[in-house]
């Protein structure tokens, strides 16, 4: 489904350079559920961020479906993130003056579906993460988890090919983690190819694979079920 191809990512500040992401090749295959974990610094953020098209590598392929998707001009970039990608970031990224049903209908009206429409397919997302009744809530009077899963909630109603959730987990207790994990799980169970950067080894064992890296190279490639 998606082959990234001796993927480089430098930064520079003065004279010094910095490689993040340092020549990685590997196969996302559709349908797994896959981790990528490291220490702090590793380069897995900065990893998910180039697989994601939010960050242009130095160098390096990212192809879907036959694309190189790092070739394509900024408007195409732009519609493979808004059509075929969905983002959850562990600061939840929902705006705190819509409800939970405006914040994951307002992708939707950005794709070109029609009030009713997207409203039907917001409320079949945030349905599905078990928030029916929160809807009409403001972030404000939601907890932490449930604030979570509106975003994981906006990320699925389009019916991406690729979930991104970089360290959704973070800023979660243990309980509302194991909640934010099971969603992941039955949602790749329906058959969403999911890519999640943890620091947390324990839900990392929960995917179908873990890719481990360490100074922006892979130390281990590793399928756990």
């Amino acid at each position: 489904m998606l082959t990234i191809k001796n993927l480089t990512k430098k930064f520079k500040s003065g004279d010094q350079e910095t490689i993040a992401v340092n020549d990685l090749s590997f196969d996302i295959i559709e349908g797994q559920f896959v981790t990528i974990t490291g220490k702090s610094g590793s380069g897995k953020s900065t990893l998910m961020y180039q697989i994601g098209l939010l960050d242009m590598p130095t160098s390096g392929q990212v192809i879907m479906d036959g694309k190189d998707l790092i070739n394509l001009d900024e408007e195409g970039r732009t519609m493979i993130r808004l059509n075929d990608f969905g983002y959850i970031f562990q600061d939840y990224a929902i705006l705190p003056s819509l409800t939970a049903l405006e914040n994951t209908l307002l992708p939707l009206l950005m794709q070109g579906y029609d009030i009713k429409e997207a409203e039907e397919k917001a409320k079949i997302a945030l349905t599905k993460i078990g928030l029916e009744n929160k809807m009409n809530n403001l972030p404000s009077e939601l907890s932490g988890g449930q604030q979570q899963r509106v975003s994981i909630a906006r990320a699925i109603a389009h019916s991406p090919k690729i979930i991104f959730a970089d360290e959704p987990t973070a800023n979660l207790d243990s309980e509302t983690s194991a909640q934010v994990m099971k969603a992941f799980i039955e949602l790749n169970k329906e058959g969403q190819t999911i890519i999640m950067v943890t620091h947390e080894e324990e839900y990392a064992r929960m995917a179908h694979r873990t890719i481990h890296l360490a100074d922006g190279k892979i130390v281990s490639d590793t399928l756990n079920r």
